[in-house]
């Protein structure tokens, strides 16, 4: 989790990922963002984040997208 908090703050670090609990439902993140932080996240971890893993859900807090990168990796 502390490499992933990493990286969401070096791509936005004006924001509050440890306590920000709507990141894509409150507008925080744009889909430029979310663009970068799929990008990065799936080179750091050696995961492919599909079209089905793009969802709100997934990625409105920094936990989310922890448990979307352990189940991805889970599955493989």
């Amino acid at each position: 989790m502390e490499k992933l908090l990493e990286i969401l703050n070096q791509i936005r670090s004006d924001i509050d990922f440890d306590n920000e609990k709507a990141l894509v439902d409150d507008g925080v993140l744009d889909s430029f963002d979310i663009v970068s932080i799929v990008s990065e996240l799936s080179m750091e971890y050696d995961i492919d984040i599909s079209i089905d893993d793009m969802t709100a859900e997934n990625f409105n807090s920094a936990e989310a997208m922890f448990e979307m990168i352990t189940r991805i990796q889970d599955e493989d």
